[in-house]
């Protein structure tokens, strides 16, 4: 739902100050090309995923001492356009490289792309947004997607040379980006109760 349309783009610096006041205190919204859409709230399956990712994901990286871990719709500015359609893209999952990740983090919209980022989708997110939300983050200089599908129990996987899908029994890496990090795609997924 596009909450703010205006003549002029609204760019990243008017969306950090428009998101701060309290007319936006309880919402998730990001700015996609200039336009503040309202991003639904997650649902439990959503939330679950996303815990079991952060837990297996931060325990790798701080075990290695690799860089810093966000999740919670964490804002990354991936474009700033001199016209004003500028972009800000929360995160389910993302993970900062420590050459780049100032210890701690500050308490604003970090102004680069993450190194890796997760989503997980629920039934009601948009497919061509999501399909531009990993354009916008291949773009920005994210070297690794994962698009996690609950329903099909399956995981995305995009990088600048392409995108592949895996099942459940295929193993995700964090290649270069993380160096080290594998389990299986059906590690992620809560385990389905057995009669």
């Amino acid at each position: 739902m596009v909450l703010e349309r205006q003549l002029q783009q609204i760019s990243a610096d008017r969306f950090i100050a428009l998101v701060d006041s309290p007319e936006y205190a309880n919402r998730i919204v990001e700015l996609v090309e200039g336009e503040i859409i309202e991003m639904p709230l997650p649902n439990a399956e959503h939330g679950e995923i996303l815990a079991i990712l952060t837990i297996k994901i931060g325990q790798h990286v701080l075990e290695g001492d690799l860089g810093r871990v966000a999740t919670g719709d964490t804002g990354f500015i991936l474009e700033r356009n001199p016209s004003g359609r500028d972009t800000v893209r929360g995160m389910d999952l993302a993970f900062i490289n420590k050459s780049k990740a100032p210890a701690p983090l500050p308490n604003t919209f970090l102004e680069y792309a993450p190194d890796f980022a997760v989503e997980v989708i629920s039934p009601s997110n948009d497919a061509a947004d999501i399909r531009l939300k990993i354009r916008q983050l291949l773009d920005a200089g994210t070297a690794l997607v994962w698009i996690v599908h609950p329903e099909t129990r399956t995981v995305e996987v995009h990088t600048r040379s392409g995108a592949t899908t895996l099942e459940e029994g295929d193993a995700l890496s964090g290649g270069d980006v993380l160096p080290g990090f594998e389990i299986t795609v059906r590690e992620i997924f809560p385990v389905p109760e057995t009669g």
